[in-house]
């Protein structure tokens, strides 16, 4: 045997031993008691997963390991059976999920809204419009500026599903959009848009809790121009993966971390999130509203925007067992 061919295969022995070895290390991840969840990014850098962590592994003995990408990257984490739950806010995206036979047992557990923010002297005018009439002012002002008047999270997130929606009921095409000199496409995070923003004195599509948190921790001077009206609606779901597509997923843990997020204690954290700190909550529970107030406005809103096919989770798509999260 030549030195080459002895090389290459020590090099090939190496190779199988490391996916061996990746490959036990993740069925021990999976029976040691760890719950791996794929979340959207405003729910992380808005400190909530923290406290639910604290709580949760307080009472369990489950290890909660969070991966914080947009809803776009979380489902497609979920495709591939890397983890056992995601925490999401798209719809659209939640349905594909669903239908394509990756996730099951989806149930909303909060909502807050999303807002349009940019310098406090609004030199666009948006102040007193709804979203899609903002959208319109914005691209008014921005054919008129030399610079960058518009930072879009450009990463597939739900935040980023919703702003090219919007931009469509606006009557814009949204490629078009896209392209203008004035739109910027950062491709990061609720939190570096933020920041960005910041920097070029732009405006930006974020969700409330995380900018919440950063304007109270000073770390924004942007102001909230536009907020609270239908289109900007932002509801929050957790689906589990299903275990009859990905035997390897932690079905049982997932649905047992979904019912903490449902229960009157996991509602109740959510809604206290951030009262101590910031003088209000940055997230409300859904459930509660949703099972005793289902006349409200809201109500009716999460039902319009978030249910499928006029469900929260429609029968075919529910995991096996636990019906009770559905009673």
């Amino acid at each position: 045997m030549s030195g080459v061919e002895a090389w290459v295969k020590m090099l090939t022995a190496a190779v199988a031993i490391t996916l061996l070895l990746i490959a036990v290390n993740a069925l021990h991840m999976r029976s040691s008691g760890r719950l791996i969840v794929a979340t959207t990014t405003s729910l992380h850098d808005a400190g909530l997963l923290d406290a639910v962590e604290r709580a949760y592994e307080s009472q369990t003995h489950v290890d909660l390991i969070f991966i914080p990408a947009g809803t776009g990257q979380a489902v497609e984490n979920a495709k591939r059976g890397d983890v056992d739950l995601v925490l999401v806010h798209s719809p659209e995206l939640e349905k594909i999920l669903l239908e394509g036979g990756f996730g099951v047992s989806r149930k909303i557990f909060a909502y807050n809204f999303f807002a349009i923010i940019g310098p406090e002297a609004d030199p666009a005018g948006l102040r007193g419009l709804n979203a899609t009439q903002a959208l319109k002012r914005i691209a008014a002002y921005g054919d008129s500026k030399p610079f960058k008047v518009w930072i879009s999270r450009g990463d597939n997130s739900g935040t980023y599903v919703r702003e090219k929606n919007l931009w469509v009921q606006a009557g814009f095409n949204y490629d078009e959009i896209a392209l203008k000199p004035w739109y910027d496409s950062a491709g990061a995070g609720m939190g570096a848009v933020i920041m960005k923003a910041e920097e070029f004195s732009a405006y930006t599509l974020v969700d409330m809790g995380t900018y919440l948190k950063y304007a109270l921790d000073g770390r924004t001077s942007l102001k909230v121009l536009v907020t609270e009206t239908r289109e900007l609606l932002n509801v929050y779901s957790a689906i589990a993966v299903n275990p009859a597509c990905r035997g390897e997923a932690n079905y049982e843990a997932a649905i047992a971390f979904i019912s903490f997020l449902v229960s009157e204690k996991g509602q109740q954290l959510i809604e206290n999130y951030g009262r101590s700190i910031y003088g209000r909550s940055l997230f409300k529970g859904a459930v509660k509203l949703l099972r005793e107030s289902p006349e409200s406005q809201i109500a009716m809103w999460i039902r319009e925007q978030a249910y499928i096919n006029g469900y929260e989770c429609p029968p075919e798509y529910r995991g096996p067992g636990h019906p009770e999260l559905y009673g």
